[in-house]
């Protein structure tokens, strides 16, 4: 038995990609008898819109991938409380240091050579700043606040992926708590992903890389590490990451030309395998069908009417 859930972000709309990574967090939830949660991630309080909160729960509950529980939701205090918790331990064990780069200082920093790292990540210029050049940041840059980020020391970390196998990446000193106080998203989803029981972590391909990253934290956190699934991406016929630019790609718009989610439940259901072209299906037929080892390896190509 394998707890799963799905977690989107309130800063837009769900399009297709989205609902096929919720469908396959579901059947793989379901196959081994495992619950199904839903986490509201709105970290942000600029970015994420409240209405779309209610739109998300709907798009998934019309494709009839019900929940169990309620909705866990990263703004909540008590979920913001063991965000703190996390980052406070982090601090005690001297594994986190004030970062007062800006973006610009990052981007040119991360694009030079830098030994083992991998291209784009933070080389730790401010790692090894001594207390009096700390102060002496901090002060002249009042109005930006440092950021926290993890002495990771390169550490060298693998993962095992039920579709991918081993990945073994050199972890990076990412950020743990943004300057305008947020905390990041690698320290969030790990912490609450320990707090609901989740087993079984299902996403998309493109998060593979930063996976190494999560299991470092587990570790030090000293939290379970679940099992990662990552699956393929759905792209346009551009071979490009789904998008608003290829046309209609959520349910609403996708409903406007006809294609009711019972329809588009059946077109995932058979580039996934689990249906013939046209079929109509529901989610429990498509369940009774998956086998957890056969997903398909390849991005889905989706011709978004237009």
């Amino acid at each position: 038995m394998a707890d799963g859930r799905f977690a989107p972000s309130p800063t837009g709309s769900l399009h297709v990609g989205n609902l096929r990574t919720a469908l396959l967090s579901w059947l793989y939830a379901r196959v081994d008898g495992g619950r199904f949660l839903v986490r509201v991630e709105d970290l942000d309080p600029v970015a994420s819109r409240e209405e779309l909160v209610g739109e998300h729960l709907g798009d998934i509950a019309a494709l009839g991938l019900h929940h169990d529980g309620p909705v866990l939701r990263q703004s909540d205090p008590d979920t913001r409380a063991r965000h703190e918790a996390a980052i406070a331990q982090l601090e005690a064990d001297g594994a986190l240091y004030p970062c007062f780069c800006s973006r610009r200082e990052i981007r040119e920093a991360s694009q030079a050579a830098h030994g083992p790292l991998p291209e784009g990540a933070y080389p730790g210029t401010c790692r090894h700043l001594t207390d009096a050049e700390r102060a002496d940041r901090a002060a002249t840059r009042p109005e930006r606040p440092p950021s926290l980020r993890v002495r990771a020391d390169d550490a060298v970390v693998t993962v095992r992926d039920r579709l991918h196998g081993e990945h073994t990446g050199v972890v990076d000193d990412f950020v743990v708590r943004r300057g305008d106080g947020v905390p990041a998203y690698n320290l969030a989803v790990v912490v609450d992903d320990a707090h609901q029981g989740i087993a079984e972590v299902v996403r998309g391909d493109d998060l593979l890389e930063g996976t190494p990253r999560q299991a470092w934290l587990c570790d030090r956190l000293g939290l379970p590490r679940p099992r990662w699934v990552h699956v393929p991406l759905v792209v346009g016929p551009d071979g490009e990451r789904l998008a608003k630019r290829h046309g209609s790609v959520t349910r609403s718009e996708l409903a406007v030309h006809g294609i009711e989610a019972t329809d588009l439940l059946g077109r995932m259901g058979a580039s996934l395998g689990l249906a013939s072209r046209g079929e109509r299906v529901d989610a429990a037929t498509l369940l009774a069908r998956f086998d957890p080892d056969e997903v398909p390896r390849e991005p889905w190509v989706f011709d978004a009417p237009m």
